[in-house]
């Protein structure tokens, strides 16, 4: 098949021909699809156009490793995970306090089946079971953990008192250990 013909298929039949073969070209083609989604996730995340196009070249060459090593159903969300951790860890190591922080504080604090899994893993469950909390809970811990905000912030967003802000994070932490235990267990059963 030449590049023109490959431009039409779906990102999964590329990843399973990819996975067969080992044809970088296909690669090449599912990468080109998203270079400019990656490098718009890595200007917003890294504010300058220098760091973001090199951040994107070495998302290409973590990709070629961790395809290598991890089975990936949806290629366009895991590359869009792959490409804001490597922004977060980026911005990490220059001493931002951002998201990966909350990520690596529920991952080791509160998941003792983390030993077992890579950290990209408990990233990606992490990210899909925020989103099946209840709304209200899924809003305090957003607020909380990802935008940085006080229990009296949430508060005063939210409309909450700070007891049922307290109890949403409390909660939420407890809802969302429990989805992604529940998810392990589904993968390994």
């Amino acid at each position: 098949m030449n590049g023109k013909e490959l431009k039409h298929i779906s990102d999964q039949e590329l990843l399973a021909q990819f996975k067969q073969t080992n044809d970088n070209r296909l690669l090449g083609v599912l990468l080109q699809r998203y270079t400019l989604l990656l490098l718009g996730v890595c200007m917003k995340y890294l504010k300058n156009e220098e760091a973001a196009k090199d951040a994107v070249q070495q998302i290409f060459l973590k990709v070629i490793h961790e395809l290598q090593r991890y089975p990936v159903q949806y290629f366009k969300s895991w590359l869009y995970m792959i490409a804001r951790n490597h922004c977060l860890m980026q911005l990490r190591r220059h001493g931002e306090k951002n998201v990966a922080e909350f990520r690596d504080n529920i991952a080791d604090e509160e998941f003792p089946l983390q030993e077992e899994i890579e950290k990209q893993q408990m990233i990606l469950l992490l990210e899909t079971s925020l989103h099946e909390l209840n709304e209200d809970q899924k809003t305090c811990i957003t607020l909380f953990y990802l935008e940085n905000k006080s229990y009296q912030q949430i508060s005063e967003l939210t409309g909450f008192s700070l007891m049922q802000v307290k109890s949403y994070i409390q909660n939420g932490k407890r809802n969302l250990k429990l989805l992604v235990e529940r998810k392990l267990h589904k993968a390994d059963g």
